[in-house]
């Protein structure tokens, strides 16, 4: 099983998405603001993946995103937004 997510832009949108055994399983959809900043708008993992960590993966791989391409990321999704709120070591973003 592959938890890593995977990233997928589409002009000024994009999501983030967890994979397993083929099939998405979790989806973080965001679009930017300018060309310095991307919001999360929303988290969603499909029923019976809950608790599996799905959620945080994808943040962390919006923040290593965020990360290489110098922006910013304005967390409106009341998930993302309890991440950042939870671990202080990735608010470098916001």
């Amino acid at each position: 099983m592959n938890n890593e997510a995977q990233l997928k832009i589409d002009g000024n949108k994009g999501f983030f998405f967890v994979e397993v055994d083929g099939k998405r399983e979790a989806m973080m959809t965001f679009v930017f603001a300018g060309e310095d900043k991307i919001i999360i708008d929303h988290t969603e993992v499909n029923p019976g993946n809950n608790g599996k960590g799905f959620g945080k993966i994808m943040v962390l791989k919006a923040v290593e995103y965020a990360r290489e391409n110098g922006i910013k990321i304005l967390p409106l999704c009341p998930f993302a937004k309890s991440v950042f709120d939870k671990t202080s070591e990735i608010r470098d973003v916001l």
